[in-house]
């Protein structure tokens, strides 16, 4: 007995091809800077897809880099090793015991779990922290005087002084995609724990990165911070200092949004924050005209009246 298969229409693949034909056009050679934030990093199915994202840009000739945090992870840890957990405006206080449990979450159980699922999916992919080869220099940050006048000291937390982006020029160069931890150290070989954020702004500004794609809990920046559905599809620097002064950014997205600030002052052309909950999410954002968070630019009267509607 003959069985004929049903074979799939290959024209939709084929059509879906052909109009992200423009964007590998426009990007292979490019410099991405992804970050993504640890909570993504509890779920094994959407690390995995968001790793199969990036896989595939990289296979179309981007130069990714991925920047990862590990900030629940590290907050398990520490509470199992009897260290307790305190933020403060988003930002961890952390004392002598919490730094050792950072570099043990963050450059050894973070990172390696990312690169083992990277040779999976046959990306040469080299694991590295701010430590290496002075990549990230910084200091550790002096007490602050917080608003209501409680003087605030951080402990091991460092504040960027300078990025040397040599190493991982000389990786891309060679076809290998840096996997970062934003863990650093002073001039005296001092552990300091750097918002995973800011140091993926800063790398992205001394690359000149095309793209920083920030892949977070949330759909996007919300102009409520209570309401999910309320996503800015697309704002600018003058934008992003409005919604801090209303209250609408707080918290976890403090250091973000000085973050973004930072990358696009520092010569960054695009920055995206993007759910990593979200189907395809990066795919969507990079090789459609279809937004899936909230893009943020200089100036958005710089946007091509293509890309404002595209964004909303």
């Amino acid at each position: 007995m003959n069985v004929m298969m049903h074979r799939s229409d290959p024209t939709a693949t084929i059509r879906s091809l052909r109009s992200a034909a423009p964007y590998i056009r426009m990007f292979k050679g490019k410099v991405f800077v992804v970050k993504a934030g640890g909570g993504v990093f509890g779920d094994p199915e959407a690390t995995r897809g968001l790793i199969e994202q990036i896989a595939i840009l990289h296979y179309f000739g981007v130069r990714v880099v991925f920047v990862h945090g590990g900030g629940p992870q590290l907050t398990e840890i520490t509470e199992a090793l009897g260290v307790p957990t305190r933020m403060v405006q988003g930002r961890r206080i952390t004392d002598q015991k919490s730094i050792d449990a950072t570099s043990m979450v963050l450059n050894g159980l973070v990172n390696t779990r990312i690169l083992a699922i990277c040779r999976d999916l046959d990306i040469d992919a080299v694991g590295i922290s701010g430590v290496d080869a002075g990549l990230v220099r910084a200091h550790r940050r002096p007490p602050v005087t917080m608003s209501d006048g409680e003087t605030v000291d951080f402990g091991f937390v460092g504040d960027i002084d300078a990025v040397d982006p040599t190493v991982i020029r000389k990786l891309l160069d060679n076809g290998l995609m840096p996997v970062i931890s934003p863990l650093s150290a002073d001039s005296h070989g001092t552990l300091l724990n750097i918002n995973a954020d800011t140091v993926a702004a800063a790398i992205g500004a001394a690359l000149s990165a095309e793209k920083l794609i920030l892949c977070t809990g949330a759909p996007g920046i919300l102009e409520r911070v209570e309401d999910p559905s309320s996503v800015i599809s697309y704002t600018d620097l003058r934008g992003l200092k409005k919604m801090r002064e209303d209250g609408s950014i707080v918290d976890g997205m403090l250091p973000k949004a000085k973050a973004i600030e930072d990358a696009i002052r520092g010569g960054v052309r695009r920055v995206h924050v993007i759910s990593y909950q979200a189907p395809e999410g990066i795919l969507t954002e990079v090789f459609t005209n279809e937004g899936t968070g909230t893009l943020v630019v200089a100036d958005v009267n710089a946007l091509t009246p293509a890309e404002q509607n595209a964004s909303s």
